[in-house]
């Protein structure tokens, strides 16, 4: 009878000892799976850090190309005879005329504003003085 429990108890712990190690290896298994999850994931991270410094590139270049157009025709715009200018802020919105109006030299906004309709001359001054009013004081 020993004998038998004996071998009955052995059988036992080798069939525990087989799941065991089933086991082990399915979670072998599984870490070496996360472990190329993890390296694709940080693969992906650095491609996204990267398109991201890209995209940063690309918007403060565009940011600078756009003020710089903005500087040239407000130049171009300070350089003309006055009463041209007017003529065409005249045809302008007045806040897209205002908005180059507040870039350029007093002198020759100031000029540029004495040859323009009252009326036009007063919509582009009500832009430009409103223009600040919602900034937070504080």
């Amino acid at each position: 009878m020993d004998q038998d429990r004996i071998t009955t108890v052995l059988s036992a712990v080798r069939e525990r000892e087989k799941r065991v190690e089933e086991r082990e290896n399915q979670i072998d298994i599984r870490k070496k799976a996360l472990d190329v999850a993890l390296v694709e994931i940080e693969r992906r991270l650095d491609a996204l850090k990267l398109a991201e410094e890209r995209l940063g590139a690309t918007l403060a270049h565009a940011e600078t190309a756009a003020e710089d157009d903005l500087a040239r025709l407000t130049s171009v715009y300070e350089n003309m005879k006055p009463k041209e200018a007017a003529a065409l802020f005249e045809a302008m919105e007045p806040e897209f005329s205002a908005g180059f109006l507040a870039r350029m030299r007093p002198d020759v906004a100031a000029k540029i504003m004495s040859g323009l309709e009252p009326q036009s001359a007063y919509s582009i001054s009500a832009v430009l003085a409103g223009r600040n009013a919602q900034v937070p004081k504080n």
